[in-house]
């Protein structure tokens, strides 16, 4: 869990920051409130939904508390859908609901089809609500210009009749959209509040986010927090997922007995394993041939007859030599017979 003296000394430098940065920028007619945003980075890629999940935040960036809060509600007007515009205006102006405009979902097709028409309503309000019924329609009505901006409207039950209970919890939280990457930015506090509130804000928002995300904690690599164009802070990191052995010096220097044979054994098995390996080696080496063609060869060796001197004949027996015996035996044995 982050810390809140992390947290603090962050903001206190990124405000720090934006004094400094103050006097540099151009002055503005109309003075826009500028948002603290926190960095989520998280180990694995979440499963991409379009709905934001809500995180609850003590102190709102947006609602009937703030003077300038423009918010707009899409409703569905369709024949089934038992809801017409008047209806719920007049819902809205009895509970006090803090509801700026309401389109019907047919204007929206037909009056807001130009790009142009679709990005100055994406300018001309801080957030966005729609009936959850005609949610899957949106995405293609209202462009990429509301994604972009992160102000995808958030869905509420119109059945139900706690509109005023749901509008104000969403106003009250932090939007966290879950997209294709690791990474998601959320939108905190605002810079009006107090350096207390922020912190608050910012603290709740962290425990929040994960609470809420799969895994929880498990699934969090680090929180970075930043101003719209300044640098990100630091102030979580995960320990690293790397099971490392560590040997300490003493124990490395002073091996123990069974560490000694296991140092022994595995020594052995190497130099036997070098063993195998030379013989493999030397199974299939080819010896040199001297050939009869070889004209080095030829001048160097003896002749034929000296060969036929080395080799005595008594040694060799042949087919001759073995006929000549028998015939001598044959004529004692007549001798004999004849006597």
């Amino acid at each position: 869990m982050a810390a809140t003296a992390t947290v603090e000394k962050a903001v206190n430098v990124l405000l720090k920051w934006r004094d400094s940065q103050s006097h540099l920028q151009n002055p503005q007619l109309l003075e826009e409130d500028e948002f603290l945003y926190l960095i989520v980075s998280l180990k694995k890629i979440p499963q991409n939904r379009v709905n934001p999940m809500k995180v609850p935040l003590p102190h709102p960036l947006i609602g009937p508390s703030t003077d300038s809060a423009e918010l707009c509600m899409f409703i569905d007007d369709r024949p089934k859908s038992g809801i017409t515009k008047d209806a719920a205006s007049k819902k809205i102006m009895s509970e006090n609901i803090p509801i700026t405009k309401l389109i019907k979902l047919s204007k929206l097709k037909t009056d807001y089809q130009p790009f142009e028409a679709k990005r100055k309503l994406c300018d001309s309000y801080n957030m966005f609500f729609a009936d959850k019924r005609i949610i899957p329609l949106l995405p293609r009505l209202l462009g990429k210009q509301f994604f972009k901006k992160k102000k995808i409207p958030v869905p509420v039950d119109l059945k139900h009749k706690n509109w005023k209970e749901q509008i104000e919890k969403a106003c009250s939280s932090a939007m966290l959209f879950l997209g294709s990457g690791t990474c998601c930015v959320v939108k905190v506090a605002k810079l009006s509040l107090g350096k207390k509130e922020i912190v608050e804000n910012v603290v709740a928002a962290i425990n929040g986010i994960a609470e809420v995300v799969p895994s929880k904690w498990g699934s969090i690599r680090s929180f970075h927090l930043k101003l719209p164009e300044s640098l990100a802070l630091p102030v979580y990191q995960a320990m690293p997922d790397l099971c490392l052995k560590i040997v300490a010096a003493d124990k490395a220097d002073n091996p123990t007995p069974m560490e000694e044979k296991q140092q022994v054994e595995d020594e052995e098995d190497d130099a036997s394993h070098q063993k195998m390996m030379k013989k493999k080696k030397n199974k299939g080496r080819i010896h040199e041939v001297q050939y009869m063609d070889d004209q080095e060869n030829i001048d160097n060796s003896n002749s034929g007859a000296d060969i036929k001197d080395e080799i005595k004949t008594d040694d060799i027996p042949t087919k001759k030599k073995k006929k000549t015996d028998m015939k001598v035996k044959d004529k004692k044995k007549k001798k004999k017979v004849a006597v």
